[in-house]
């Protein structure tokens, strides 16, 4: 075996790899390795892996590559600049399970693959495959001989001709289907619907037509959907809103038309719906009111909708990009679109709007893009855009403005302000060349010296009055605050919703690091100090969320330990809308949480930029942090506390990768000597935490008890391992994670073992003069030590919650297998 990824290797791979005739393993992706791959190496008839992905290697790929290497199982070499055909012979490589070579530069056709019957993953997108002929794509009714077949993406290349309808034979396996932008035409066969567990269809940027099917509307595990920039017609078909699972919709540039069904409606995960340029219609009002699930990217740009923007647009709360520009819309802004504070891209040129703009949109602070051109707005152009900071282009052009412009802000840039077509305005910037502004000078009125002790001793009142007014409102907004957070102890910092804002950049997306059950978390920098902080803003919409931010003050007043998340202040107040805001400010942990370690998932088409796999001592020493915290929370805190949601998502790790355990939005409080919850929390709780994690006494209304939390914990601490999640499709019927682990233990523990920990192993194994290795960690005694972690997993997730493990004694235990490893006695 041989693997080293992402370490800035540059030059050729030496020819001396040729010689290695027992070598299985060659894995070098993510490095700067240029020149070709010594021919010799393809003559290793052991090789089972081969990963030279994300480099500059060029050349051709063998022809006989598929005889020469018999037992390969994984090829891999995309992101390179191989030239040239796909080997015909690859076919006959009948072991392969994942065939990569998207992003090269290789041309020709696609070669019949009916031998690959164990293919999971084909790549081959980005290339320059296909010369537009009508059977380009005949390859693909190879495939369906492939049962294992789970992503299949073949974009951007040259194909040509039609959609064959073999694609209905697919494997029902089949979860990823990428073939936008490769030129194909026709339908989309009605037999798509037999596709079950796709999850992504990507056909965009073609040349189909005809209709939607409405059979994709059988595809109930639908997560993103795009078939923009063809030429389809008709209706959209009202089946989409079967697909309740569907996160993005791409619709657009098409030649659909009528209105937009309201079984859309059902959808409620859909955060983007893009519908632009088509020819639907109806009224915007009906639209509005269907979208309940408050998409946060709207596009309905150059349709022929109609009627007023109603005031209902305020529900939706998530909107960031709403485009509805080239449309027949009329009437004034509705006053309550200033409720959709984080709009960062407004758009609404060419329609038959008119009044002036509102003042609501005052609040609307992090406004990037106001484009109102071409309507009929009046009156002055508002003073108070001179303070949107992040407002890049205001477009106010060819309406009916009149007066000064403001001259602060957004105006200073006369590029990024565009106000032609507006006769009525003056003044601003010099370089609008616009008339200097003339005002109307009434005559003064002289005042008499008894008119003037009048005004005097009255503003001198008013005055006074003004200043025992605010301070009563002070006083009251104080008691108000402390009240509320009378339970959340000495915080280190105060803040408001303002600085809040600042800090998360008007809450943007491409700040949100997370979201969960009672609320979205942002990462931030906070103006006073420079801090990093993560800032946890509560949904007070969704049920329970005010008693979860309760529940979370109270949990985190007191407690103090290296191991939780630190919690450095609170905010408890009412945003612009004059709406209740609840936050919780955090400590930032640079390296995200232990569920993105454990499960990456990376962009498709994106280079990784650096490993984001945790090695087998890093697993060790996290489950180490998490017990370590757990065993505060029950046994050292003045009443013991049950946290009642562990899981990888709520263990953060900081830049040292130590585990924090966080979110304490379901923590109880226990009586001390019975280790039972308060009678006045325990009525819904059974109904709580997450599904895999809460113990199974909890579904049948059971009080929470720290037993609850070590039974959470077994179930992490085999998922750390195992690298399965407990809700894994393969655990069905009677089979769960718990009982997939203790039918292994001992003698199969290598089968369930994730394999990341595997390559490491051998890779440790192989490299037998690396002595500063071999000081670190024992490597012949891992699977030992996995043994015993193992155990430990399935003592703490037995169904009888008197049957599990201690959690002192759970960490106990650890540290004596962490000292094994190392051969170390812990001090």
């Amino acid at each position: 075996m041989f693997a080293a990824y992402s370490n800035n290797l540059g030059g050729s791979i030496p020819t001396s790899f040729g010689q290695l005739t027992k070598l299985t393993f060659f894995g070098v992706g993510v490095n700067r390795l240029s020149g070709r791959i010594p021919p010799s190496i393809f003559n290793l008839s052991s090789l089972k892996f081969f990963d030279v992905g994300v480099n500059q290697i060029q050349g051709h790929l063998p022809s006989d590559i598929g005889i020469t290497l018999p037992n390969i199982e994984k090829f891999s070499v995309d992101k390179n600049q191989f030239i040239g055909p796909i080997p015909i012979s690859i076919s006959n490589a009948s072991n392969l399970k994942l065939l990569q070579l998207s992003t090269n530069k290789l041309r020709g056709g696609v070669p019949s693959l009916e031998k690959l019957y164990r293919v999971s993953i084909f790549t081959i997108f980005d290339n320059e495959l296909g010369n537009g002929g009508a059977n380009d794509l005949s390859f693909l009714c190879s495939l369906t001989n492939s049962t294992y077949l789970t992503d299949l993406e073949i974009a951007s290349n040259n194909f040509g001709g039609e959609l064959p309808k073999c694609i209905a034979n697919f494997s029902t396996t089949l979860i990823f289907l990428i073939l936008n932008d490769i030129k194909i035409s026709g339908n989309i066969p009605t037999g798509i619907g037999n596709l079950t567990n796709l999850e992504v269809l990507d056909m965009g940027n073609n040349k189909l037509s005809g209709h939607i099917p409405f059979e994709i509307g059988k595809l109930h595990k639908l997560q993103y959907l795009e078939l923009y920039a063809n030429n389809f017609f008709g209706n959209i078909p009202s089946s989409l809103g079967n697909l309740t699972l569907l996160i993005e919709l791409f619709l657009n540039n098409n030649n659909l038309q009528g209105s937009i069904p309201l079984s859309l409606g059902n959808c409620q995960k859909v955060n983007v719906l893009d519908l632009a340029y088509n020819n639907l219609s109806g009224t915007m009002s009906s639209l509005v009111n269907s979208l309940s699930f408050s998409p946060f990217d709207i596009d309905l740009s150059s349709n022929k909708f109609t009627g007023v923007l109603p005031m209902e647009i305020a529900t939706l709360k998530n909107l960031e990009h709403f485009d509805i520009s080239e449309n027949m819309l009329f009437g004034e802004i509705p006053a309550s679109i200033g409720s959709c504070v984080k709009l960062e891209i407004l758009a609404m040129r060419s329609n038959f709007f008119q009044g002036v703009i509102p003042s609501s949109l005052e609040s609307l602070r992090g406004l990037q893009v106001l484009d109102i051109s071409k309507n009929n707005f009046s009156g002055n152009i508002p003073k108070f855009l001179e303070s949107f900071i992040f407002l890049q282009l205001l477009n106010l052009s060819y309406n009916d403005f009149d007066g000064e412009i403001p001259t602060n802000g957004v105006f200073k840039n006369t590029s990024a302000t565009v106000i032609k077509g507006n006769g009525k305005l003056c003044g601003g910037m010099p370089k609008f060349h616009l008339p200097v502004c003339k005002y109307n000078k009434s005559k003064k009125r002289k005042l008499t010296p008894s008119l003037k002790l009048i005004i005097s001793i009255l503003s001198g009142l008013l005055g006074v009055t003004s200043v025992v007014l605010f301070l009563l409102l002070r006083t009251l907004k104080r008691k108000r605050r402390e009240s509320i957070l009378s339970n959340s102890g000495n915080l280190l910092l105060n803040v408001s919703y303002h600085s809040l804002l600042k800090a998360t950049d008007a809450f943007s997306t491409t700040n949100l690091i997370g979201v969960g059950s009672f609320g979205s978390v942002y990462r931030g920098i906070l103006d006073h100090d420079r801090r990093k902080v993560a800032v946890k803003v509560l949904n007070l919409l969704q049920h329970g969320a005010s008693k979860s931010f309760i529940a979370e003050c109270e949990a985190l007043r007191n407690i103090r330990h290296r191991n939780l998340v630190k919690v450095l202040t609170a905010c408890s107040g009412v945003d612009y809308q004059g709406h209740d805001f609840k936050a919780l400010v955090y400590e930032f942990m640079t390296n995200g949480n232990l569920d993105g370690w454990l499960h990456p998932v990376s962009r498709r088409n994106e280079v990784p930029k650096e490993q984001t796999h945790l090695n087998f001592l890093q697993r060790l020493n996290i489950a180490i942090d998490v017990a370590n915290a757990l065993e505060y929370l029950h046994h050292h805190c003045h009443s013991p506390i049950v946290h009642c949601d562990l899981k990888p998502s709520n263990v953060l790790l900081d830049d040292e990768m130590i585990g924090h355990v966080g979110d304490f939005g379901l923590a109880r409080f226990l009586r001390e000597a019975t280790q039972e919850c308060f009678t006045n929390q325990s009525s819904s709780i059974g109904l709580k935490g997450t599904v895999g994690y809460a113990p199974p006494e909890y579904g049948m209304g059971n009080e929470v008890s720290t037993f609850g939390d070590v039974y959470s914990y077994g179930i992490l601490l085999l998922e750390m391992f195992t690298g399965k999640r407990p809700t894994d499709n393969i655990f069905k019927d009677d089979l769960n994670l718990h009982d997939f682990v203790r039918g292994a233990l001992p003698e199969r523990v290598i089968n369930i073992v994730d394999p990341i920990i595997l390559l490491e192993r051998e890779d440790m194994e192989t490299r037998t003069n690396d002595t500063h290795i071999q000081n670190q960690i024992g490597c012949p005694k891992i699977l030992e030590c996995l043994i015993l972690i193992f155990g430990i997993g399935v003592s703490c997730s037995m169904e009888s919650p008197r049957e599990r493990m201690n959690i002192s004694d759970v960490v106990a235990q650890l540290h004596l297998i962490r000292d094994k490893l190392l051969r170390t006695r812990r001090r």
